[in-house]
């Protein structure tokens, strides 16, 4: 099988592409390197059973003519590309509204086009305001006013699902939308505003942990290979098409307890230190207080169920992160 991975040289997308390859198959890869990298897969380029299946296109998904080509070679696509992280969203408003909109709509059009299967990467930020637990599925929409840009990434994203069931009740696309709920591991960056890379990163260096808010807020967290083990599913099960599936873990946590969690697992001599939303985004900042996914969804479909716990987690990333500051 033939796989397109828009996004491919980012966290999640390398290692999905490496999943792929392990299963043998052949892997397109298009990213403008904007967060992704190509030290994500360049592991994957030194193996010589691998090199003959991956194919890399530095290049912009807003590209059509490129998009036109890989989306008419490959048989699935799996498209992560977009602009990620707060802070990013946050110093690249309009670049990041672009992205996200006009470049879902091309892989749309060009899987639609092509007849190809294809899985649109969204966001557990499209539940906006919510404080109840868990979010499902189906629950409303609660967003703050346009001038908080912090919620044009959810708005874009959710442009991107409308977008997508569109496709799917006027011509049939084969398109599931997969909502993501905080995805960590190895190889994800802190400099985006990702917490717990972020977080580690400050207790390795023994710095200060900068929890923003009162540290209240809570997440829960998926390990990146649950994640890729999920989209490898869902996007070959007919019953998942004009879907929507939460993907995220169970176990909630508040910032202020993960700062303390990590600190202790890193046996790092940092302390915590609360920085007001204002000091460190701005004006346009507004936070989700609590984001826990129910997943009831996707396990009566696929059986999805996270297999791998937050100390868990924590430890494959600390480990990751030590190796890579030890070859600096």
């Amino acid at each position: 099988m033939r796989v397109l991975i828009t996004g491919g040289a980012g966290f999640i997308g390398s290692h999905l592409a490496d999943a792929y390859l392990e299963n043998g198959d052949e892997v397109y890869i298009i990213d403008d390197l904007s967060t992704g990298s190509l030290d994500n897969i360049a592991h994957l380029k030194e193996k010589g059973a691998y090199r003959k299946r991956l194919f890399v296109h530095i290049d912009s998904i807003l590209n059509r003519d490129i998009m036109m080509e890989l989306v008419g070679t490959c048989d699935v696509v799996h498209h992560l590309a977009a602009a990620v992280g707060v802070e990013f969203i946050l110093d690249h408003p309009m670049e990041s509204i672009k992205t996200n909109i006009q470049g879902t709509e091309i892989v749309l059009d060009l899987c639609n086009k092509f007849k190809k299967r294809v899985l649109i990467a969204s966001t557990s930020e499209v539940y906006g305001k919510h404080t109840h637990a868990p979010l499902v599925e189906t629950d409303n929409i609660i967003y703050g006013p346009s001038s908080k840009f912090r919620w044009s990434y959810a708005a874009s994203k959710l442009m991107d699902e409308f977008m997508s069931l569109a496709y799917f009740r006027t011509t049939g696309l084969k398109v599931t939308i997969a909502r993501l709920f905080n995805t960590v591991g190895p190889r994800q960056t802190g400099a985006y505003g990702m917490v717990i890379p972020r977080f580690i990163g400050q207790a390795l260096k023994h710095e200060p942990l900068t929890v923003y808010g009162d540290g209240l807020q809570t997440r829960t967290f998926t390990y990146v290979k649950d994640v890729v083990w999920a989209f490898m599913r869902l996007v070959e099960n007919d019953a998942a098409f004009g879907e929507v599936f939460n993907i995220g873990g169970i176990e909630e946590i508040s910032m202020a307890d993960l700062a303390r969690r990590i600190v202790a697992a890193t046996n790092s001599s940092s302390e915590i230190q609360l920085i007001p939303y204002e000091k460190a985004f701005g004006k346009d900042f507004e936070d989700m207080q609590r984001r826990v996914p129910g997943i009831d969804k996707i396990g009566k479909l696929i059986g999805f169920d996270p297999q791998t716990p937050l100390d868990a987690i924590l430890a494959k990333v600390i480990s990751s992160m030590r190796k890579r500051t030890d070859t600096i």
